[in-house]
């Protein structure tokens, strides 16, 4: 019965007009950002997140977690048509959404990544609800030392489970380890790596970090490849799936679905992961593994009810342990605790009308997407037409504004461009900068637990192996590391 009044809790916060108007803005906004081939999610909300400033935190975060999940329902829109992965979670769906396409079929194509994502989200939310309490609960025994294994192991898992270079994701953490130390220190007072800036007395500010990471960097990168090609706008007898497409979709939809909720329940993993092996077991359990890459429909099923699966079900160690689940997430983490909410054990008792409100949300906001998705598909493609000696332009005077009103502050501005530089260098030396924002947020967290436990045992280090749970953890972090290492030494010989 808990569950059930937690749930009527949750739509009595969640169907409120001020939630309702967030809501249906951050799905819709998320499905365009989706839809522009490139910007994806982060950007997005990195640009509104100054705007949340002047709202509730409850319904902030609705708005934010809209643009989130919503991105993944428009990401593959542009994958389809014109083989433009508009997230880097849809650029699986190219390889098999892309091929329908030029087959005249780009409509079904269209259709079952609409039904995929609406049945991987409601699994996801499903679990959300039934289990995020539980984690919770037994969460409420974590020490210090407990939540230090925690985040190293959400680290490595971010570090090594890229789809680089597990070298480059490891010094992706570390560069963001050591970014998050520059500012004042909180125990000493002292300022460490300020070099004489006052403006970095505060430490480098999230926002101006992830707009120039991800924002500047991909406009640059997409600016620089010129315009799309014109965008056909289907039927709607097209969009219809036949039989045969709903028989091999839904079996699909629901190992997707699956692969996608216990790949978002790990911290540091992400949506991007559980679309490609997705995609990977479809490929190796199907009888005739030549379809893929032809136009088969499980290649574009799995993957889109994986990605949606773990956007849902990546909150649960978001909210109830402080961990991220993924980049986007760690953004949304630093919104929570710039409103003085911070995630953890206790944050379902303390503050359970935003918990379940968002829960309920997650309910209206998926029904929302699917009735945006299906009719508006045309719209979408429409905007795929603008310029994009127009449409980049625009993104970038909202980035500056956004950073501007934050601090008003010229200096943040510039921490942009130079993010935005670094962003694009790494990208074209396929340096992955998810990981480094992950360590940026992580770190001092990191530096706080380490701390406390060390207190704790008065300078002994062994507390971290005498605890099962935090030896349980560093170990798994070892195998990790030694299990990406002898991979990739084995694939170098």
């Amino acid at each position: 019965m808990d569950l059930f009044a937690n749930l009527a809790l949750g739509f009595h916060t969640a169907v409120s007009p001020a939630a309702l108007f967030f809501c249906f803005l951050g799905v819709t906004l998320g499905t365009l950002i989706g839809v522009l081939p490139g910007i994806g999610a982060m950007a997005a909300i990195a640009m509104l997140l100054p705007v949340t400033y002047h709202i509730p935190p409850t319904e902030a975060l609705i708005m934010l977690a809209g643009i989130y999940y919503g991105a993944q329902y428009g990401g593959s829109t542009a994958s389809i048509l014109l083989r433009l992965p508009g997230t880097p979670q849809a650029a699986v769906v190219t390889l098999d959404g892309y091929p329908m396409a030029q087959q005249g079929r780009a409509g079904v194509a269209l259709f079952i990544t609409t039904i995929a994502s609406f049945a991987g989200s409601v699994l996801g939310v499903l679990l959300l609800a039934g289990f995020a309490p539980l984690l919770a609960r037994a969460a409420m025994s974590f020490q210090a030392a407990e939540y230090f294994a925690l985040m190293v192991l959400g680290l490595m898992a971010a570090a090594l489970l890229t789809q680089g270079s597990p070298v480059r994701g490891l010094i992706m953490v570390a560069a963001g380890l050591i970014l998050g130390t520059v500012g004042t220190d909180l125990q000493t007072g002292t300022f460490r790596f300020v070099y004489g800036i006052p403006e970095l007395a505060d430490g480098i500010g999230l926002v101006a970090m992830a707009m120039g990471l991800f924002g500047v960097s991909e406009v640059i990168a997409n600016a620089a490849r010129g315009g799309a090609p014109a965008a056909r706008r289907p039927r709607w007898r097209e969009m219809i799936p036949t039989r045969a497409d709903w028989r091999a979709a839904i079996p699909a939809m629901t190992r997707g679905a699956g692969i996608g909720a216990g790949f978002g329940t790990l911290p540091g993993t992400g949506s991007s992961i559980a679309s490609f092996v997705s995609y990977a077991v479809e490929k190796r359990i199907a009888r005739d593994p030549s379809r893929f890459g032809k136009g088969a429909i499980e290649g574009i099923s799995a993957p889109e009810a994986a990605n949606n699966a773990a956007a849902q079900t990546a909150f649960i160690p978001t909210l109830t342990l402080g961990v991220p689940g993924d980049a986007v997430l760690a953004l949304m983490l630093g919104a929570l605790i710039i409103h003085g909410i911070i995630p953890g054990p206790g944050l379902i008792a303390q503050q359970p009308a935003l918990f379940w409100g968002l829960v309920a949300s997650f309910v209206l906001g998926n029904l929302m997407l699917l009735v945006l998705n299906l009719p508006l598909i045309g719209l979408w493609i429409s905007i795929l037409r603008i310029p994009y000696r127009l449409l980049y332009p625009a993104i970038l005077v909202f980035i500056c504004i956004g950073v501007f009103s934050i601090r008003n502050s010229a200096f943040d501005i510039w921490l942009v461009l130079i993010f935005g530089a670094i962003g694009y260098g790494m990208r074209l030396l396929r340096f992955e900068p998810a990981p480094l924002l992950l360590g940026f947020i992580l770190g001092p967290l990191l530096e706080q637990y380490l701390r406390r436990a060390m207190t704790v045992s008065r300078g002994d280090p062994m507390i971290f192996l005498e605890r099962p749970i935090s030896a349980a953890f560093l170990g798994l972090a070892a195998l990790l590391l030694l299990h990406s290492l002898y991979t990739a030494l084995r694939r170098r010989g």
